[in-house]
Order: structure tokens, then sequence, then C-alpha cells
């Protein structure tokens, strides 16, 4: 029941942050955070020459933090038993930690560590998103089942241009001067935003909102504009001399853009909040029910059949449920989905990863300028915002109007991104822009899906840790495709044709540099592609179904709905309300 004894202003607020689209303007806040792991590139200068590491030490530890971006088995598995904020605040003292630890080392407060634990602090950092991530991404999609596409593409595309707004963070409150202090706001801020936010996370049981895609084309929009206005302080950045004062400007306008979804969600509640008035005004009789602090109500526990003694566990990993349905995590693992499911991501993924990491190399081997080889780097990142949020946006639109296999885009993703590298394999002038656009672009696409697909296949129950799982592909493939292929091929093209030695290993300067491993990249990725294309055709009778009906039914009336239909309908002297599918605890409506 609402506490009426609290005067009408604190009610508000109080249904304010407890509600639904709160959570989801908290959530873009703390993902902001999980994009730290994207400007490693930034503060590896600065460990690279207070330690004196050679590249392969470098990118030693850009290997650690591919691994601990992606190893969120653990994460998963914690929550599975616990309470989203649990996860916000292991992974926050996670943070802390480790990028506190980097922190102390790089300026000399403590002793050198030895090169073993930096990779330790380094993997530990980025492993630490993974807590914060799988509690929003968990959340979220069980609080829209339905819209599971758009508000993953969201989130994600939030994370992709978490490292521009946290480098535009750095710059406004410490300069430009000393790169060690944005590994200090990167201990402290993402830390900060966790902790501030870790009550307002969590599962939310309502009823689908029928405005609930207006409000999301609304989030939509302004990320566009932010992302937008990153690219264009980006590139003036580059171009012209900031003072302190321009770069606390910039500051300034992103948070102003980034309080709109709290407006928002203001202003979808004060909507709420006023029903809720006008129905006590109308009938005081009828109670105004507002959010509680308990777990949202669930349905009447279904009996069931309890296995054979005989019915072994490994037996049942084998007989595997519909699509669909809930999966256990060994029957997610072992089924030919999720085998298709993690070529796709191997192969594609770990592509793009190998080829965005060596972008600056390649600007280098084709004699561009230094100064535009940092444009390559913020254009992949703020195009894979873009192709986050479109393909959240655009592959749930196809699969819902149109029946599409989901895995369908994910093909589409892929063979986008081949032809970027493809770019990279036969250049020509200006190639690398177009190409950093593409795969950009290309990568950011597959991540949202990804996520879309394995819940759509496998269910929520074990989402968590099924998802972590399946990521695991991803750093294996850049691991292999970076320094099997690209690392490989770059040093026999360079010693073969008497390349440079100038302190940091034999330098390459051509076509030929990257165009024999950059084929192989673009022949793999095309290979991935086929892997979910047989996927899209394997689930195309699922996809022609309601996917998501099964979400539907499990949703119940919100409180500003039921007042609205108890009043209507005994005005009426229908019966609506009797056929109305409510918790037991709703039931007195029905009378």
């Amino acid at each position: 029941m609402a506490d009426n004894s609290l005067p009408e202003s604190w009610r508000f607020i109080k249904q304010v942050v407890e509600g639904r689209w709160f959570a989801v303007f908290a959530s873009f806040l703390i993902m902001i955070g999980a994009g730290s792991t994207y400007i490693f590139g930034t503060y590896s200068k600065a460990i690279k020459s207070q330690f004196d590491y050679n590249q392969t030490q470098i990118n030693t530890l850009g290997f650690a933090k591919d691994l601990g971006s992606n190893f969120g088995v653990f994460a998963g598995l914690l929550g599975e038993v616990a309470p989203p904020w649990v996860l916000f605040l292991v992974g926050s003292a996670l943070n802390f930690w480790s990028y506190f630890m980097i922190w102390l080392s790089i300026t000399g407060r403590i002793s050198k560590p030895p090169f073993w634990e930096m990779f330790v602090f380094i993997c530990v950092a980025a492993n630490s998103q993974n807590f914060a991530n799988t509690a929003v991404l968990v959340t979220s999609v069980r609080n829209f089942p339905d819209r599971r596409g758009i508000i993953l593409g969201l989130l994600k595309g939030f994370v992709g241009f978490g490292g521009a707004i946290l480098t535009q963070f750095y710059l406004a409150l410490y300069g430009h001067d000393n790169p060690t202090n944005l590994v200090l706001l990167l201990s402290w801020l993402p830390t900060v935003a966790s902790m501030l936010f870790f009550l307002s996370i969590r599962p939310i049981k309502v009823r689908k909102d029928p405005d609930e895609l207006r409000v999301l084309y609304h989030l939509l929009y302004v990320s566009i504009i932010l992302a937008l206005f990153l690219l264009f302080l980006t590139i003036t950045q580059k171009q012209t001399v900031f003072t302190q004062e321009a770069y606390m400007s910039g500051a300034t306008v992103i948070i102003g853009l980034l309080l709109i979804p709290l407006l928002i969600a203001i202003r979808e509640e004060f909507m709420l909040f006023k029903l809720n008035k006008q129905t006590l005004n109308n009938n005081p009789t009828v109670p105004i029910l507002m959010p509680e602090h308990e777990p949202s109500p669930k349905a009447p526990p279904t009996i069931q059949k309890i296995p054979e003694a005989s019915t072994s566990c490994f037996s049942m990993t084998f007989k595997k449920p519909q699509r669909g349905e809930d999966f256990t995590i060994l029957q997610a693992l072992f089924s030919k989905d999720m085998a298709l499911v993690f070529i796709a991501t191997l192969t594609a993924c770990g592509a793009s990863i190998a080829a965005i990491d060596n972008l600056g190399q390649v600007g280098e081997s084709l004699g561009y300028p230094s100064q535009t080889i940092s444009i390559f780097v913020s254009w992949v990142s703020i195009f894979n915002f873009f192709g986050r949020v479109f393909s959240g946006f655009i592959s749930e639109a196809l699969m819902t109007k149109y029946k599409l296999p989901r895995p369908l885009m994910f093909a589409f993703s892929h063979l986008l991104t081949c032809i970027g590298i493809l770019f990279i394999a036969f250049p020509y002038k200006g190639s690398v822009y177009a190409a950093s656009l593409i795969i950009g672009f290309g990568f950011g696409a597959q991540v949202p899906m990804l996520f879309a697909i394995i819940s759509e296949l496998f269910g929520l129950k074990y989402y968590s840790t099924i998802f972590n799982c399946g990521q695991l592909a991803v750093p294996i493939g850049s691991y292999i495709l970076n320094v099997d292929v690209i690392g490989k091929l770059y040093d026999i093209e360079a010693a073969k044709l008497g390349g440079v030695k100038n302190g940091k290993g034999l330098t390459c300067t051509g076509t030929h540099c990257f165009s024999g491993s950059f084929l192989i990249l673009a022949v793999v990725v095309l290979f991935g592609a086929v892997a979910s294309l047989v996927l899209a055709y394997r689930t195309r009778d699922f996809y022609k179904g309601d996917v998501y009906n099964r979400y539907r039914e499990d949703m119940w009336i919100p409180q500003s709905d039921m007042e609205f239909y108890c009043i209507d309908d005994r005005k009426k002297g229908d019966d609506n309300l009797a056929r109305m599918d409510m918790p037991p605890k709703y039931n007195f409506l029905k009378s």
C-alpha cells in the first residue's frame, strides 16, 4: 500500500526512484563505467614508458584486458544465487582495488611490480566490469522481456561510447598532460556510480506499458545526440588546441545530455502519479498500490515431476527442452545451437577485435599521419555505439514484424565486418577511414544480437551464466587471430623486405604488411557468417512463432491501470476484473 503519511512530493520522489525507468537511467550511467576497457590504449603508453616494457609485453597486457573483460563466468555464477546489488558491490571493490594498484605502480608510490602482477591487475580491472555488466543486462532483460533486443542495444551502446565519455571527464578534471590520472579516474568514478545506484537496479515485475516503445525511442534519440556531440567534440579536439575551460565546458554539456534520461523517467512517473491521484479523488475507497520493497509477486508454484533415481545428470544434459524454454547451463553449452553461436562469435567478434587492435599499426604502415591515426580509434568507438543501438532496434523490428530470425541479422553484421576488413586487405587512398567506420559499426551490431539470441534460444533462468560462457569465444578468437595470424605474418613481411629496427621490433611499410593477414581475417569472418546462416535456418520455425509470448503471460497489472480499470468497470457493471490474471495479493479488486 502507499504510505499516505508521507507528503505528496516525497511520495512522488519515492515512486520515481523505485520505478523501472529510473532503473534504466541508472543502468546507463553504470554501463558508461564499463567502457573503461576501451581506453586501455590511452594509459598503456604510460605503463610502457614507466616500466620500459617492449611492444610484446604491452600486447600481452592487452590480451589480459581482453581475457578479463570477456571471462564473466564467475559473475554469471554469482548472479544465479545472489541479488544484483551483491554483484555491484563485488565489482566496485575489484574495480577500485585493481585500478588503484595500477595507479600506485605507475606513479612510483609502490615498488615496481613483476610483470605477472601487472598482468593480474589489468585482468582483474577488466573483469570487474563483468559484475556490473551481468547485473544490469540480466535485470534489464527481465524487466523488458519482449523488448530485450532494444534494451540490450541501448545498454551496450552506452558501453560503446563509455570510453569516450570517460576520456572527456579525464580531460576536464586533470588535463591531458599526465595520462596516469586517467587510471586514477577509472579507479573511483565507475565505483562511485555503482555505489550510488546499486539498489535501484532490481527486477521490477509489471504489465507491458503500451507507451514503452515510444519511451525507448526517446532514449534512443538522446543517445544518438550524445554520440554525435562526442564525435564532434573528438574531431574538434584533434584540429584545435583546447584550454582547460574548454574541456570543462564539453564535459558539462555531456553531463546535461546524460541527465535527459532522468527527465524522461520523471515524466513517465509523473503521468502515473497523476493517474493515481485522480483515481483516489474520484473513488477514495479504492486503495492506491505503490511499488514495494519486497520481491515481486510470483505466479503460483507449479508441481514439478521429480526425476527418477535412474536418471543421471549426464543423460538429462542431452534431453534438451524446446527452444525458448529455460535450459540448464550444461544443456545450453552442449547444444548444437550454442556450438554455432560459439563458432560465429569466435570468428566474427574475434576478427573484429583483432582488426581494431591493429588499426593504428595499419595506418602507420600505409603512411597515414599520426594525428589521423587517433581519429580511427575515435571513429571505431562512436560507430561501435551506432552499430549497437541500431542493431538492437532494427533486429527487434524485423523479428517481430516480419518474423525474420535474429541469427540472420547476426550473419549480416558479419558480412558487413568482412567488407570493412577487405578495405584494409586491398587498401586505397583513405580506405582505412572507411574500414574503421564499417568495422566499428559491424562489431557493435554483433554484441547486442549475440546476447539477445542466447536469451531467446536458452531462456532467462540461467541467462547470467550462459551468456558469459558464450562470450568466452571472444578472447579465444582475438588471441589466435591477433597473435598467431596478424602478428606473425607482419613480422615475416617486415623481415622478408628488410624492415627497420627501431627499438620496438621490426616495422613494415607498405600495403603488403597487412594485406595477407587481413585477407585471412575476411575469410574467417565469412566462415562465421555461414555458421550464423546455418543457425538462422535451424531456428526459422522458432522465430516464426511468438518468441516473447510466455513472458507477456507472466506480466501483471500495474497499480495505475488496476485502479483505472477497477473504477471504470464497476461503473459499467462489467465483469472484466474477474477475467484479469492478477497475483493473489490483488484478488480483493475482483470482488
